[in-house]
């Protein structure tokens, strides 16, 4: 069978410690990292500029996200301002001159400064406390950026993104900037991935699930907090900058107000927090599943088959929408990874199924 464990024989230790130890797991990601690197060839522009880049940058976002609340369980309720930081940061400094690349390190830099200044409430307070500490970030940036006009230009301006290269190549075409957004979602995805096999990474589990236990077995608190702050900070703000360059091309105080927030918690909860799969499936249902459902009510309409306002056609999709986080939140909490995860086992044991115990 494809996907199946008998025949697969582990006689070093490097074996068990790879990333995706099963080959059928090797063949899926490559077949999906293919499909990635293909997609301009058999995507329209519409469907590439529109859907696959958003989901891509966001799904970063999401990851950033979860390094936090999923492997370090630090709420965060400021990440679109953390992103802000990185998307302001970056176009001040290349319209001075500086290149991308360097910008982009001081976007992730100028964040994680930031997010450490209020992270640092972290190390006193926990809970609600931490999230009332992390929503001052969101309002006070949001107060700075649309109040300081050599920041943004203000309430209702629009910032240009300057036209530069990246590694010698122009982000004026929707492919290069495509790509852009795909390497970093890449490196992203990796970094996530073997953070949670170092000892940072076991470190900051145990920070999440017992702090005082932590401090007791010689896990340094005020460290691991700190750098959960200041890594997750630093791979926000340069995820804002890759989103203001590659999609936006353009930024306003409006895009990376509370609501974005809520939509990155959202992402990270309903795709699994800690889980890297989780954020990918997490970006696209928030993203694409309220789209989907607006065009499939839309046809439903105007093939008379439902015979309702235009105003409620509008909202109709947000209700299905509310009802199915809803719902994955009442049925399984642990998310979308979760449901894959458990389809994947199946296939792992099938026919056995008594072996999954």
């Amino acid at each position: 069978m494809f996907y199946r464990l008998s025949g697969v024989y582990h006689t070093r230790y490097s074996q068990t410690r790879q990333l995706w130890p099963i080959p059928a797991d090797r063949w899926q990601v490559g077949l999906l990292l293919a499909l990635a690197l293909a997609a301009p060839l058999y995507m329209s522009h519409l469907y590439l500029s529109s859907y696959m880049l958003p989901w891509l940058i966001f799904s970063a976002a999401t990851l950033s996200l979860t390094l936090l609340m999923g492997l370090a369980g630090q709420l965060h309720f400021g990440f679109a301002a953390v992103m802000a930081i990185g998307a302001y940061t970056s176009i001040h400094l290349t319209r001075a001159g500086v290149p991308l690349e360097i910008a982009l390190l001081g976007a992730g830099l100028m964040s994680a400064a930031i997010g450490c200044l209020f992270g640092a409430a972290a190390l006193r307070v926990k809970g609600l406390y931490l999230v009332m500490a992390t929503l001052a970030m969101q309002f006070l940036v949001d107060w700075v950026i649309v109040n300081v006009t050599a920041i943004s230009g203000g309430s209702v301006a629009t910032l240009q993104t300057p036209k530069v290269n990246f590694l010698f190549v122009s982000l004026e075409s929707l492919n290069a900037r495509y790509y852009v957004a795909l390497a970093w979602t890449v490196v992203v995805t990796l970094l996530i991935l073997n953070i949670k096999r170092t000892s940072f990474g076991r470190a900051l589990v145990a920070v999440r699930d017992k702090d005082f236990a932590a401090a007791v077995i010689g896990v340094n608190i005020f460290k691991y907090k700190l750098l959960a702050f200041f890594t997750s900070s630093f791979l926000g703000g340069v995820t804002g900058a890759i989103l203001a360059f590659c999609y936006y091309k353009a930024v306003t105080p409006s895009q990376f107000n509370f609501d974005v927030t809520i939509q990155l918690v959202a992402m990270a909860l309903v795709g699994g927090l800690g889980s890297v799969i989780g954020g990918f499936l997490g970006a696209g249902f928030v993203l694409l599943v309220p789209i989907v459902l607006l065009n499939l009510i839309s046809a439903m309409v105007s093939s008379g088959w439902l015979d309702i306002s235009t105003s409620l056609m509008a909202h109709i999709p947000l209700m299905l929408y509310g009802a199915m986080i809803i719902g994955f939140l009442l049925f399984e909490p642990l998310g979308l990874a979760k449901i894959y995860d458990n389809a994947r086992k199946y296939l792992l044991v099938w026919p056995f199924r008594h072996t999954q115990s």
